[in-house]
């Protein structure tokens, strides 16, 4: 039987600290950033009998953990058992002190590996590794959410619509949200799932009941074919296009028809708006540059003018490459890097304006409760490098040699016209606008990003 403990200090009540946990978005939250966690189902309480089901990697193969909550005694208490997964046995209990002003998390885990001594010689010490990386990044989550919320306390809480919900960024932000109090309600594209806060659309086919968002404070719209996903053809650059007009023009006009319109109406946006410029630093004010991603950018901007004519807060974000390690740019560049085939791509002089998944989370966060906020934002960090800048970090992040320089020759190959504006092209962007407004970034240094989303502290 091995024992694990771990305690987190933060500046909040007992009793704000143990709501938190009681939220549903907590749990994704909680999850370690660098792993695909899939929920199946989940009660949305942690109160005794309650019943969660996720499944998650293990190795080479997808694992399911069933989990049942055994205690609740709020606010200094919670627990619960794994009923089935890796472990021959999980417990796991939440306890809550209070020290002062602040509040002290101890984790304590109980478990047992499978097959005896012999799964504790083989796996017990990678085991107990991967236990104190994933305790570690719940305790940075929790702190960071928590300060993040409480900056906004004393603001109404806000009923929000998310369009692009399932997405990387949209998951994670629908979770923050909801661990702020919001009432999140999410528009999707599938059958609507029983008793839940989701509404139907479908942008291709113009259907969405416009009585069906009346009421809503901030509506968000994240939606869109991603840009670097899949190789540029004729059809993929025309899906591109038509999933960003489709949708944004349908629930801009849908938003002009309602009789109680929203607070706030925040659209996504990207960099590529400003095409590659070298050396030049590019904020809110720059001019847009040439190109299908400038072109592209520029008319999904323009689908949300509708909705500023009718005096709705409409609020843009140009958003840069954001570091996950379960999607986007990050995500394809771990293998070759973990393989030590990774370097400099094309010379290696291009900027890469960055920002960390949770830093997007929390400036989102900051552009809706802010009613001084309006306009364009570059959601960037304030330090972007060089391409042969990050893939040397990266390198050290992982403990791997990143020296190998790639030619431009091969990427062409794989990647099409698309490898020229994301490998070979950059832009220095800057958040001049977040910064003027209050915002303060998590992460201000690659490095550190890095390490908080592999888990390579």
């Amino acid at each position: 039987m091995y024992k694990f403990e771990h305690e987190t200090v933060v500046d909040e009540s007992i009793e704000k600290t143990f709501s938190w946990f009681e939220y549903e978005g907590s749990f994704r939250r909680l999850m370690p950033p660098w792993e695909v966690t899939e929920e199946v189902k989940a009660d949305k309480t942690i109160q005794e009998g309650a019943i969660r089901i996720f499944k998650f990697p293990f190795g080479p193969i997808k694992m399911k953990w069933i989990a049942k909550h055994t205690v609740y005694a709020p606010p200094n208490q919670f627990k619960d058992i794994m009923l089935k997964g890796p472990f021959k046995t999980w417990e796991h209990e939440h306890n809550f002190t209070t020290k002062g002003n602040s509040t002290i998390v101890k984790d304590s885990v109980k478990y047992q590996v499978p097959l005896g001594s012999l799964g504790n010689f083989f796996a017990g010490g990678n085991i107990k590794k991967r236990v104190e990386r994933m305790f570690i990044s719940r305790e940075l989550r929790l702190i960071r959410d928590l300060e993040k919320h409480k900056n906004f306390a004393l603001e109404k809480r806000k009923k929000i619509l998310i369009a692009g919900s399932s997405g990387m960024i949209g998951t994670q932000l629908a979770a923050f949200l909801d661990t702020g109090g919001h009432e999140i309600w999410k528009l999707v594209r599938r059958e609507i799932k029983p008793e839940s806060n989701e509404i139907y659309w479908d942008p291709i086919k113009k259907i969405l009941n416009a009585d069906d968002i009346e009421g809503f404070d901030a509506i968000i719209h994240l939606g869109g074919a991603g840009i670097g996903d899949k190789r540029w053809t004729k059809k993929r650059k025309k899906l591109i296009q038509d999933s960003r007009r489709l949708s944004t023009k349908l629930l801009s006009k849908t938003i002009c028809l309602l009789k109680q319109k929203p607070s706030v109406y925040l659209v996504a946006s990207a960099i590529g708006i400003y095409g590659n410029r070298e050396d030049e630093e590019l904020t809110e004010n720059s001019q847009p540059g040439t190109g299908f991603l400038t072109d592209t950018t520029l008319a999904w901007e323009s689908y949300t003018k509708s909705v500023k004519k009718i005096g709705v807060r409409v609020i843009n974000i140009r958003t840069g490459i954001v570091l996950s390690a379960t999607g986007g740019a990050l995500k394809q560049m771990l293998f070759p890097w973990k393989m030590g085939a990774g370097g400099p791509i094309g010379g290696g002089k291009q900027w890469m304006s960055w920002i960390s998944l949770d830093d997007q989370i929390y400036a989102i966060n900051h552009l809706i409760m802010n009613e001084k906020c309006n306009g364009i934002y570059n959601l960037t960090s304030p330090n972007p490098v060089r391409q042969k800048i990050f893939s040397k970090t990266l390198g050290r992040v992982l403990r791997r040699p990143a020296f190998a320089p790639i030619p431009k020759l091969p990427m062409r190959i794989i990647f099409g016209e698309l490898a020229t504006p994301l490998l070979f092209e950059g832009q220095k962007v800057l958040p001049k606008r977040i910064l003027e407004s209050g915002f303060s970034f998590v992460h201000e240094n690659l490095e550190n990003a890095l390490r908080d989303s592999l888990g390579k502290w």
